[in-house]
């Protein structure tokens, strides 16, 4: 094993979920000190919803956003490539004419 390498390390369900409320109350950074834990770690299993799987041993997965059929995706991704080429339209003409005008000044 290289130095700075840590083995990998197993953590039961009942520390996890404490490790997660003490960080709920202490901050992450400082539950992670505390424990010995890596900061990413804690925060892996507090996005996972480890501290409300309670002493069940289960995982609750986090809720995921709720998705909309790739036919709306498209229909709004179509909409926005129209208004980003307009809107480089316009500012292609705008700078054209400051130009124009910039010339005309002088």
């Amino acid at each position: 094993m290289r130095e700075g390498k840590l083995p990998k390390r197993q953590y039961t369900q009942e520390f996890k979920g404490e490790a997660v409320r003490l960080a709920a109350s202490v901050g992450g950074h400082e539950a992670a000190r505390r424990l010995g834990v890596p900061v990413a770690t804690l925060g892996n299993w507090s996005r996972r919803g480890i501290a409300s799987a309670g002493a069940s041993g289960a995982t609750v997965p986090s809720e995921a956003p709720a998705r909309r059929p790739v036919s709306e995706l498209e229909a709004e991704n179509s909409r926005l490539r129209r208004e980003l080429a307009d809107a480089k339209l316009d500012v292609e003409v705008l700078r054209k004419a400051t130009a124009y005008f910039a010339r005309g000044s002088r």
